[in-house]
């Protein structure tokens, strides 16, 4: 097991804590069929990451170079479009937790404490990469996300037996298709991440020894992205059981919004279980920031090296975090982050939702470049996804580019 967990780990993050508690909170389980449409319909895209990194021994971002140095830059222009919106959201929302945690409400004349330990928390995430990088990540990722399932799966059976006679079911109109398209955006996460899985996946390599074959990679991707979809559900349900009925609304900013997930817990589980849950929420955030700041600096480091030299070999792809250009990388994702923080930080939820809407008009350019990617005759026909698992990938394809223009159009006529 490895990058299948580190999948889950950059999922179960704002999508989850964030986007499918919202979702539960205003509409009940009226959006429960837009979360299982989009898991459904985004994974082959997702999966084609892990196995053509393991068909060819090199990366997605190679397999873009292949189609055309276009290509490569359609990529970064995306991925800098994004970058720095999805770290900002994704460390608020931890810095919101580690409020939480610590009770402590640092701040000084220019940053409040959110942006306080913002700062803080990118310079623990930098500290993190920098001293253990890919092991030290991949061993703290599977532990916080045992601790979260657990206590997730726990919580959503003590809620169970309360949910006779309480209000289940919400309206949804046209006027909600900002929010929908937001949810879509990162469920189970942004299209970004597959072309890290293939990074992660020859990284797992270099640190195992081991070549794993098709068969055993596929295995940890199910499993990874099966604990996402379910934990997906169990946060709708809990922000369904608990706030929903209620008519409580979803905070604004980010330390008061932790606080309510905080309580989604302790409201099934009861006060005792406090302190597990403020531990085990602030420790998935904190992963996800860690998979986030690692994997945009990674690809982009290999976006570089793929416009300087013809092909990429496995022996020669050198994907750990301690090369000058991966630091560079690091250091602008950080320095932008947080300056999104510091001076547009004024609506947790609006930051969040421009983050994901972004990610979800990036979506369809990314898919195809993924699909052409693991169809190509390059890759060995044993390895090359089965027709029924091409078909859905086209028909995502379509879904997400159809909805994309159907979004522009109501956003902006």
């Amino acid at each position: 097991m490895g990058p299948g967990l580190l999948f889950a780990a950059v999922s179960v993050g704002v999508s989850h804590l964030v986007q499918s508690t919202r979702a539960g909170a205003g509409y009940g389980f009226a959006l429960v069929w837009v979360i299982l449409l989009a898991l459904i319909l985004k994974y082959p895209l997702f999966e084609f990451g892990q196995r053509y990194a393991v068909a060819t021994g090199s990366t997605l971002l190679e397999a873009y170079r292949r189609q055309g140095k276009w290509s490569l830059v359609l990529y970064l222009i995306l991925t800098l479009a994004t970058m720095f919106s999805v770290l900002a959201a994704v460390t608020a929302v931890t810095a919101g937790m580690a409020i939480q945690l610590t009770g402590w409400k640092p701040s000084i004349s220019i940053l409040s404490p959110v942006e306080l330990w913002s700062l803080m928390l990118i310079i623990i995430g930098l500290l993190i990469l920098g001293i253990g990088r890919y092991p030290l990540m991949d061993k703290i990722v599977k532990g916080v996300m045992v601790v979260l399932a657990v206590s997730t799966v726990v919580a959503v059976i003590s809620l169970v037996p309360h949910l006779h006679g309480i209000r289940l079911w919400g309206k949804v109109g046209l006027m909600d298709i900002g929010f929908i398209v937001a949810l879509v955006g990162w469920m189970p996460t942004g299209m970004d991440v597959s072309v890290w899985q293939s990074l992660w996946t020859l990284a797992r390599e270099q640190e195992t020894g081991h070549t794993p074959s098709l068969d055993e990679t596929l295995f940890d991707f199910k499993v990874g992205y099966m604990g996402t979809a379910i934990l997906a559900l169990m946060f709708c349900f809990l922000g369904t059981a608990v706030m929903f009925d209620k008519g409580i609304t979803v905070e604004d900013s980010a330390g008061a919004f932790a606080g309510q997930i905080i309580e989604l817990y302790t409201s099934a589980l009861g006060s005792w279980s406090r302190p597990i849950i403020v531990v085990s929420a602030f420790t998935t955030m904190l992963s996800s920031m860690l998979t986030v700041s690692d994997g945009f600096p990674r690809a982009l480091q290999m976006v570089g090296r793929r416009f300087r030299t013809a092909e990429e070999k496995r022996e020669v792809l050198q994907v750990s975090g301690n090369s000058w250009d991966y630091w560079l990388w690091l250091a602008i994702l950080a320095g932008g982050a947080m300056l999104i923080i510091v001076f547009y930080l004024e609506s947790l939820a609006g930051l969040v939702d421009l983050a994901t809407t972004l990610s979800f008009l990036s979506a369809p350019f990314l898919g195809l470049l993924t699909y052409r990617a693991v169809t190509a005759s390059w890759v060995a026909p044993e390895f090359r996804p089965g027709r029924w698992l091409q078909l859905l990938a086209i028909i995502s394809i379509a879904f997400l580019t159809v909805f994309s223009f159907v979004f522009l159009y109501f956003r902006f006529f």
